[in-house]
């Protein structure tokens, strides 16, 4: 008889996932042990092994899973009835706030996907690829003449070139963040630097509202 799963135990796996992934992010895949994985979630290493096989699985399912997320968001844009423009656009934001809200995952496809056993490294790869083709079926909709010129895949390398490495240098406490530089990605790729236009500041909480209690002193 199959052993029945604990309600928990898609949220546990989720949870030992993404420890691993802050694990694998800040140390790296070969400098992380499943001992430091097992203490970072707070399991034993005997529960850890119930739930994944060993550390290349860890790996491989956090690189297909970001980049199944990935490929949900593009066929989730895709479903809209938005002109290409517009579409494009929206998907510039929607994986620059992914890739804010999944940074440890999106550091480890980056940076550990060589790890990849050639069958996982495949899978993950092949998933990039439809991404990819994706976004430059929807840039060719925008300027058709491009696939004739054979331009519409460098300019989609060029467009993930400018929000893939973003993790690396953009600081969460500095003056833009991931939502304000996604619009500036997107008017820098169709319009250049004459497109550009700083992003207005978020209006600022009067200090009575946030400290009430003050304005009664």
């Amino acid at each position: 008889m199959a052993r029945t799963r604990a309600a928990t135990y898609d949220d546990q796996r989720e949870h030992i996932l993404a420890q691993a992934a802050a694990l694998f992010a800040h140390q790296g895949y070969p400098g992380t042990s499943m001992n430091q994985v097992a203490a970072a979630c707070g399991v034993s290493k005997a529960t850890l092994y119930h739930y994944m096989r060993d550390k290349s699985e860890l790996l491989a399912q956090i690189a297909q899973g970001h980049v199944g997320r990935l490929e949900a968001l593009v066929a989730e844009v895709g479903a809209m009835a938005l002109p290409a423009e517009q579409r494009l656009r929206l998907l510039i934001s929607r994986f620059v706030q992914e890739y804010a809200s999944a940074q440890n995952q999106h550091r480890v496809l980056t940076e550990d996907v060589k790890f990849l056993d050639p069958e996982a490294h495949q899978q993950v790869l092949d998933g990039q690829r439809r991404v990819v083709q994706a976004f430059a079926r929807t840039l060719v909709e925008v300027r058709p003449a491009l696939a004739q010129q054979q331009l519409d895949k460098p300019l989609t390398m060029l467009l993930f070139g400018m929000i893939n490495w973003m993790f690396t240098w953009l600081k969460p406490d500095g003056v833009l963040n991931h939502e304000a530089m996604a619009p500036l990605v997107a008017d820098l790729f169709f319009g250049g630097l004459h497109a550009v236009h700083a992003p207005q500041p978020a209006p600022r909480v009067p200090r009575s509202t946030i400290h009430p209690k003050e304005t009664a002193r």
